[in-house]
């Protein structure tokens, strides 16, 4: 933790002198995002910020800090998962509620982000209207999602199409499922590698665990089940 986000974090976790405040926590790896939820937020009369996250190690160690209400996430970022980190909230701080704030509207995405925890799923493209309604729902105890969100995965489930009934989102963890997305995009191993930002080894140990735990025989198996699956998402 770096000098002037503990200096951030000592300031904000002071008391609140209006009073009846709830606090909300913002964890994207952008920060124009992040100063412009701030200062959205920061204009409400019944909300404030009182911590910011630039990735997720450093997220969830400052919630833990700052007790917020509500946790602002993004899924993709540098360093790990959004999904990921919102697993660790649920564990280590079951009172904050977490609200997915995501480029992404693919269902297995906002399904994944569910499973994990998350209270609620918004996209960037719709956030100016729907992320303030989405942070007072889920301090009401609800769930949010958007209208486009919310008949996406109601036409899934009506026509059988859960991501929970297919096997690689229910044995592969978040990196392995991020390698095998890509590839199902047609991505190289080493153009995965460049894009996750890890070394062009570990993202063939990555491929090597997948294929062991989806039964698969070898590279081309690897490569058909991935370019599946890619596509039956697209159909969502």
């Amino acid at each position: 933790m770096t000098e002037e986000t503990t200096l951030l974090m000592e300031v904000e976790n002071t008391p609140d002198e209006r009073g009846g405040k709830k606090r909300v926590f913002i964890v994207d790896d952008h920060p124009l995002v992040r100063e412009w939820l701030a200062t959205l937020i920061d204009q409400q009369s019944d909300l404030k910020v009182c911590g910011q996250a630039g990735n997720v190690s450093e997220g969830l160690d400052l919630i833990s800090i700052a007790n917020p209400d509500v946790a602002i996430v993004d899924i993709s970022m540098e360093g790990g998962s959004g999904i990921e980190l919102i697993k660790k909230i649920k564990v280590a701080c079951p009172n904050v509620a977490a609200v997915v704030l995501s480029m992404h509207e693919e269902g297995v995405q906002v399904e994944r982000a569910l499973r994990a925890g998350a209270r609620g799923y918004i996209t960037k493209r719709e956030a100016t209207k729907n992320v303030l309604p989405a942070i007072r729902g889920v301090l009401e105890g609800k769930l949010y999602l958007t209208d486009k969100i919310a008949r996406m995965m109601a036409e899934m489930f009506v026509d059988g199409k859960s991501s929970a009934a297919t096997a690689p989102d229910e044995v592969l963890s978040e990196r392995e499922l991020q390698v095998f997305q890509l590839l199902g995009r047609g991505y190289s191993t080493r153009q995965i590698s460049e894009e996750l930002g890890v070394g062009f080894k570990t993202v063939q140990a990555f491929c090597a665990r997948i294929k062991e735990k989806l039964n698969l025989a070898g590279a081309t198996e690897l490569l058909r089940d991935a370019v599946r699956w890619h596509d039956s998402q697209q159909e969502k």
